[in-house]
């Protein structure tokens, strides 16, 4: 790993719905620079992780920590003890706005272009003007390979073109870390190559990545920390070297499945 700062810290972080216990005690420390790859089992909980990271669901137990600050809460003294306050929505947007976030589904706008889709946040999220907002998103279309492209609706794209451009959506607002839910899940096996290969690039650039995923070619080439989730807990982590030499055997059980 390429340096000790630390981006994302999660501790015994527990969520709940309901009666229904999501994760039960979670430990995660994800560098700055690096790229951890979760993996595990459909209702595994690594979804529910990544959406307590960008604050898209709240904590039930235990803390996370981005950069160093405290998500969702600030630590107050009252009556001299120390407790916990919410956040107010603007400072939870400032928190949010260092985390880029892909989801399964592409979630692009379908009235607007794929450089529209990009321009939206900067525009309206981040107040950038629209002259910079269009010259940053053709940047990073550009960037993910979609640069011929600027003028196409989502239906005119294939899912894997869609992807890209939602790859490209999340970067157009500069993340410190981008969160990877399933990217390449919902589609076909011929397109999952090309968003991969943008996964790739943004790793060798340096950019600090959590993904979720299912590719486990992928994930022993590019991670530099391999998480394996089971029932809501971290059953076996390491180095990408885990995939080959799994040590718990519900690790071992998993992978001889998927491989």
């Amino acid at each position: 790993m390429t340096t000790t700062n630390i981006a994302v810290k999660a501790t015994q972080v527990h969520k709940a719905f309901g009666s229904l216990h999501v994760l039960k005690g979670v430990d995660l420390t994800v560098e700055t620079g690096t790229v951890t790859v979760i993996l595990g089992p459909s209702g595994s909980g690594k979804s529910t992780l990544l959406r307590l990271i960008n604050q898209l669901e709240t904590l039930t137990g235990g803390r996370i920590e981005v950069d160093g600050e405290m998500i969702g809460y600030k630590e107050v003294t009252r009556n001299g003890q120390t407790v916990l306050q919410t956040l107010d929505d603007k400072d939870i947007a400032r928190q949010r706005a260092k985390l880029g976030m892909v989801f399964q589904k592409f979630n692009l706008f379908p009235h607007m272009t794929a450089l529209e889709n990009v321009m939206e946040a900067p525009v309206h999220v981040a107040h950038m003007s629209k002259d910079k907002a269009r010259n940053e998103a053709i940047e990073e279309l550009n960037r993910v390979g979609m640069g011929e492209r600027l003028n196409y609706y989502p239906m005119q794209l294939s899912g894997g073109q869609q992807q890209r451009v939602a790859i490209a959506r999340a970067l157009a607002m500069h993340p410190d870390i981008m969160l990877f839910d399933e990217p390449t899940s919902a589609l076909d096996p011929e397109l999952v190559g090309e968003v991969l290969n943008v996964m790739r690039s943004l790793a060798q650039a340096g950019m600090t990545m959590i993904c979720v995923t299912h590719e486990i070619g992928f994930a022993r080439e590019v991670a530099d920390q391999i998480v394996f989730m089971d029932g809501g807990v971290v059953v076996e982590k390491g180095g990408p070297e885990i995939i080959d030499n799994p040590k718990e055997p519900r690790f071992k059980d998993f992978l001889n499945h998927v491989l």
